[in-house]
């Protein structure tokens, strides 16, 4: 399992993904989830991958291998027009790897399922952010659904209901995903550190800070330390039952 993270804010784009992979409790191993493509100037695009290793593996491929291939029958991520028409490239390739591998192995196409946070800006138009589903459909995050999640949410997303603005500074939004993808580790061992993570700054069409939170990050850890202190302060601080 996984967990990735894409938010939409006022300033730009953030991202964060884990990097645990695992096919039993002895079997457990560090992937990168978190890609980038750009030119700088013109456009920047992220995705981050959820789902069927071998799947997530042979999309990126493809969209790498394309970029340079400058065959019209096979769209390059980096000459396509708007992100909608980005996230469409990329849908369209989950599906055709999905469908490739379920011909030629097992029958259960879910076996090779895959789900895809594909964000960034093209110049024309404003910061996008797209969740794609494996069956190759994708929505668009907007003023109601400012962010997205893939793998794991269910332990990480009551903090993001809670605390998410569109206000937030890019050092608030790192500090929370960094609380929702503590409550994630603690409470299921299939995520797991290190955490990859990219802050877009809006219109500057270049990828921005990126970098990764190794397990030994004494930011990471007093981040976790001061949420847990906090939530016994809070809840010593509730009326008492029954009073």
């Amino acid at each position: 399992m996984t967990y990735c993270v894409g938010m939409m804010l006022d300033a730009g784009l953030v991202f964060m993904s884990d990097t645990r992979t695992n096919a039993g409790l002895d079997n457990i191993s560090t992937f990168r989830k978190m890609f980038h493509w750009d030119k700088p100037g013109e456009r920047m695009i992220t995705l981050m991958t959820a789902g069927n290793l071998a799947t997530t593996q042979a999309v990126v491929s493809l969209l790498d291998e394309r970029t340079k291939a400058h065959d019209e029958r096979d769209p390059s991520i980096l000459a396509v027009p708007s992100m909608f028409q980005a996230a469409k490239l990329v849908a369209e390739t989950l599906r055709e790897v999905i469908a490739k591998q379920a011909g030629e192995g097992m029958e259960a196409s879910t076996a090779f399922n895959a789900t895809l946070i594909i964000g960034g800006q093209i110049a024309g138009g404003p910061p996008r952010l797209f969740l794609i589903y494996p069956e190759g459909n994708f929505i668009e995050a907007g003023s109601d659904t400012p962010y997205f999640q893939t793998g794991e949410i269910k332990y990480g997303r009551p903090i993001l209901v809670r605390a998410f603005e569109p206000g937030l500074s890019f050092d608030e939004a790192m500090r929370l995903l960094c609380v929702s993808f503590d409550s994630t580790i603690k409470a299921n061992l299939t995520v797991g550190l290190p955490l990859d993570y990219h802050l877009y700054r809006a219109d500057s069409f270049e990828i921005g800070t990126t970098g990764r939170i190794a397990a030994d990050s004494e930011y990471f850890q007093a981040i976790s330390q001061g949420w847990g202190d906090a939530l016994k302060n809070a809840l010593d601080s509730l009326p008492v039952f029954g009073d």
